[in-house]
């Protein structure tokens, strides 16, 4: 009888260790397929199967997996945003090819651009930002004048926090725009930008699976103008009318983007007017999965890949706790000189997992977005003050020490 086989599309340092384990403990051999499998050092690590293939060659992918129907029973395909969001769009299409269970491509294509996807949610009354769409400097620098200062100003299709920027003065918009037209940023389509009014307020983030919305969490970014979360906490402190509010919200994107199948991701601000959409994303959240279990008893990935070979999901909370997580964020450009404490923190009572991404000697050149984590430190407790406590705790106790580049000769 042939091995049933678990097609993953690209790979995921954050979430992509958790599918191939989780897809073992069902019993499913999991295979990958990269454009560059090496760079998934998880890979080897588990011992799993990885293939090198175009993944934006729709074809190429196609005759891939037929060859492997040879051998395998493939029972479920799905994928990873990396590097962008539209793999989606082709996991459900290679899931239409082959009749297996998946996303509705064309709902997630509109998705995936920012633009469409405030389009459509607009059409729908769901509450956002303002919002403009520009292709050049000049418009930018028009929109930002339109909508107000401060202003995000970020790719019209990407993710990761990849390119977005606060812009609180007119100078700032016109280096961001510059930055991003310039030919550093690395687009994942046609250049385009998003111009949209700054939301202020706390951030939350719906955790959904199918059309049931799972889990609410809340986020703490770093410094600004970028957008890199330094702590995630679940659950969100909320009323049950709070609650319920993100819940209806969450549930009228699903409704007007046409998605309602497998797992789904969306951000709000809280702001003046109650939860704002600041977006929509047709996948899991990196990182968040983990905290969900711990605060819930749901295995979300579990959960998914259920979902992915046609099997029935179990979503109910199993218990009632609070998670978080502390991403740990180099202040500073250079080399992480060392790593120490870090068997110390892990043995903080209720500390859950402590990891660095990177090893001593590493150069460190942040960039703004969530590339910027060199690891982090999770716990779990019966109440949010005492979680943040045993963080705060296991944190101080880890030193990564980073010695700044040598300066530039004159």
């Amino acid at each position: 009888m042939a091995k049933r086989a678990l097609i993953l599309i690209q790979g995921s340092k954050g979430n992509g260790p958790l599918y191939v384990r989780a897809a073992q403990r069902l019993g499913l051999h999991p295979i990958t397929l990269a454009t560059d499998p090496a760079q998934y050092d998880y890979l080897a690590a588990e011992g799993s199967e990885a293939i090198r293939v175009d993944t934006n060659d729709l074809e190429a992918l196609i005759r891939e997996c037929s060859r492997l129907r040879v051998t395998y029973d493939i029972v479920g395909i799905t994928g990873f945003a990396s590097p962008g969001e539209s793999v989606f769009v082709t996991v459900g299409k290679l899931c239409r090819h082959f009749d297996l269970p998946g996303p509705d491509p064309a709902s997630v294509e509109h998705c995936c651009d920012k633009f469409v996807q405030r389009q459509l949610l607009a059409q729908a009354g769901v509450p956002m930002p303002a919002y403009r769409l520009a292709a050049n400097a000049r418009d930018v620098e028009s929109a930002a004048a339109e909508i107000g200062l401060p202003v995000i100003v970020k790719p019209a299709v990407g993710c990761g926090s990849s390119g977005v920027r606060l812009c609180r003065t007119a100078d700032e918009v016109a280096d961001h725009a510059t930055y991003l037209l310039g030919g550093t940023h690395v687009w994942q389509s046609a250049p385009r930008i998003l111009v949209e009014e700054f939301a202020q307020g706390s951030y939350y983030g719906a955790n959904i699976m199918g059309n049931e919305v799972i889990a609410v969490g809340t986020g703490v970014f770093g410094p600004p103008p970028h957008f890199v979360f330094c702590e995630y906490l679940f659950p969100a402190p909320l009323t049950d009318d709070e609650h319920a509010r993100i819940v209806d919200v969450s549930l009228s994107c699903l409704q007007a983007l046409g998605l309602g199948w497998g797992a789904t991701n969306i951000e709000f601000r809280w702001t003046r007017r109650g939860p704002v959409v600041i977006e929509v994303n047709p996948r899991l959240a990196s990182g968040e999965s983990e905290l969900v279990q711990l605060a819930y008893g749901i295995d979300l990935i579990n959960e998914h890949i259920k979902l992915v070979i046609g099997d029935e999901c179990d979503l109910r909370a199993r218990h009632s706790r609070t998670a978080a997580a502390r991403f740990l964020v180099p202040d500073r450009d250079g080399v992480l000189d060392r790593i120490e404490g870090t068997s110390r923190a892990a043995a903080v009572p209720g500390v859950v997992d402590v990891r660095f991404y990177v090893a001593p000697n590493t150069p460190i050149v942040r960039k703004g977005d969530d590339r910027d984590w060199i690891g982090h430190v999770i716990a779990a407790s019966t109440s949010p003050a005492q979680t943040k406590a045993i963080l705060q705790r296991a944190v101080d106790l880890i030193s990564w020490p980073i010695t700044p580049f040598p300066a530039l000769d004159e």
